[in-house]
């Protein structure tokens, strides 16, 4: 915290690849401290490997006990904190939000959405996924969600076949993290535009110098 700042208090959970999970939070209300928790499905594994010693030895006093490990599914899902969760007999709506840097990430991520629809066409057991860009879906109609150019709304309509025993745990890492994997491959894409820009420019050049 910069000099003369107010510290203010936090609350987030957010997910990133393998189904880990962050969970940052004032411990006991207190602003002045932040507390990092994080949630690792193979974490057992890691302490077989001595993983509890190496933390013991290097956070030594700020290391915190665990608390109690969270089961079941609703738990899971509950942390993904969407907009909009809804359960019917066959099929589980979510939406949620995301927000774009600029005009350029809209257009990248629309593009980007429009090949899970394509996958859609092609395979029947693929999950629906609708966007809608500045304004909310329909399921959030009425509410307080927000609206303006830089925010889009994701939905994901999932079947039987997404939220049975056997792939339930691997439907619920991939929502998870697909805001992390939407907006990596924007900005990869327009990390590959840039590069490819630069070498025709490159290659003009040589032409030119060579006039």
């Amino acid at each position: 915290m910069a000099a003369g700042n107010k510290p203010e208090a936090v609350e987030v959970t957010f997910a990133d690849f393998d189904g880990v999970l962050y969970h940052i939070s004032n411990p006991n209300g207190d602003k002045t401290k932040v507390m990092v928790s994080i949630s690792l499905k193979f974490y057992k594994e890691l302490q077989a490997h001595g993983a509890d010693e190496l933390l013991k030895k290097v956070y030594r006093s700020f290391l915190q006990r665990a608390r109690k490990e969270r089961t079941g599914q609703l738990s899971t899902i509950g942390m993904m904190k969407p907009c909009m969760l809804n359960l019917k007999k066959d099929r589980v709506t979510i939406v949620f939000s995301t927000v774009f840097k600029d005009d350029d990430d809209v257009v990248i991520g629309k593009v980007f959405i429009q090949e899970f629809k394509e996958g859609r066409r092609a395979s029947h057991t693929a999950p629906q996924v609708l966007f809608s860009h500045k304004e909310p879906p329909l399921e959030l109609k009425d509410t307080d969600a927000s609206v303006g150019n830089n925010i889009g709304y994701i939905t994901f309509v999932l079947f039987p076949c997404h939220t049975n025993a056997i792939s339930q745990d691997n439907t619920i890492d991939q929502i998870h993290t697909f805001q992390d994997y939407l907006h990596y491959h924007i900005k990869f894409s327009k990390a590959y535009i840039h590069t490819h820009m630069w070498a025709k420019t490159y290659d003009i050049f040589k032409v030119l110098n060579h006039a």
